[in-house]
């Protein structure tokens, strides 16, 4: 994972097109900040898709997964935690809920979401993969660039902390 440090705050003085997500995310594991290419899922109570996504190769990617903000079921838990951690993923951002915090607040992970819920989603293959969300009234497309951080979630449309 990158250790490229950044303050959202000074990329979006810097850069103030990029778009602020504003949602009240909370971040869980020990990873704090982190950034990378956007790969997006939408995953309504059903983390089929995401387990997917996060068995392959992160190469460094945040996956985005919108769950609608549904208080029903959480979408990650510790084991997905972990395969974001074994396959390289930059964190992850859930409009959702997530479980096993505890576990997750000791792993050398970045995730960001609603809060948390005990309850398992269904695993029935629901839901699609890159493609264009809206979260918040913000859009999120495949490869954008994700920066989160303490102070928030910024996205982007080009990587910049990039060299000029």
């Amino acid at each position: 994972m990158s250790m490229q440090s950044f303050s959202t705050a000074d990329l979006l003085d810097q850069h103030p097109e990029s778009t602020v997500m504003m949602e009240d995310f909370i971040s869980f594991g020990m990873n704090t900040s982190f950034f990378g290419q956007a790969k997006t899922i939408y995953a309504p109570e059903d983390n089929s898709l995401v387990r997917q996504a996060l068995e392959t190769e992160g190469n460094n990617q945040v996956l985005i997964v919108d769950g609608g903000g549904s208080r029903a079921c959480a979408l990650i838990g510790d084991q997905l935690a972990l395969l974001a951690i074994k396959n390289s993923w930059a964190g992850i951002v859930v409009h959702g809920y997530i479980r096993d915090s505890a576990v997750i607040s000791e792993m050398p992970v970045g995730i960001k979401a609603l809060g948390t819920n005990p309850r398992k989603s269904d695993k029935q293959n629901r839901g699609e993969m890159n493609i264009k969300l809206t979260i918040a009234q913000v859009t999120v497309k495949p490869g954008n660039w994700v920066y989160s951080d303490a102070d928030g979630i910024i996205i982007a449309e080009q990587n910049l902390l990039a060299p000029k």
